[in-house]
């Protein structure tokens, strides 16, 4: 496992999170687009603006928030999500 200070040191090195990782179509760690992966398993680890923002399941989840699991909420559907980033009404 990654130790405590490799884990902030990880998210002090990070740029500003971008629009698609705020708006959960973007791992928040790693960056695997989850418009294109196949797949691939996702989970809440913060909120930005009313949103969820998203890291894969495992590692990029435990630097993201200390826990594999993230916080244990269910992501919105990937369409859900698109559609709030481009911004239309449901």
């Amino acid at each position: 496992m990654y130790s405590q200070d490799a884990i902030s040191g990880h998210r002090r090195g990070r740029p500003e999170p971008t629009a698609e990782m705020l708006s959960g179509l973007v791992c928040l760690m790693c960056g695997t687009d989850y418009r294109n992966a196949p797949d691939p398993e996702a989970v809440v680890v913060s909120h930005h603006d009313g949103g969820q923002i998203l890291a894969c399941h495992g590692t990029c989840a435990r630097m993201a928030c200390g826990s594999v699991n993230g916080l244990g909420e269910t992501a919105l559907p990937l369409d859900e999500r698109v559609r709030r980033h481009r911004g239309d009404r449901p």
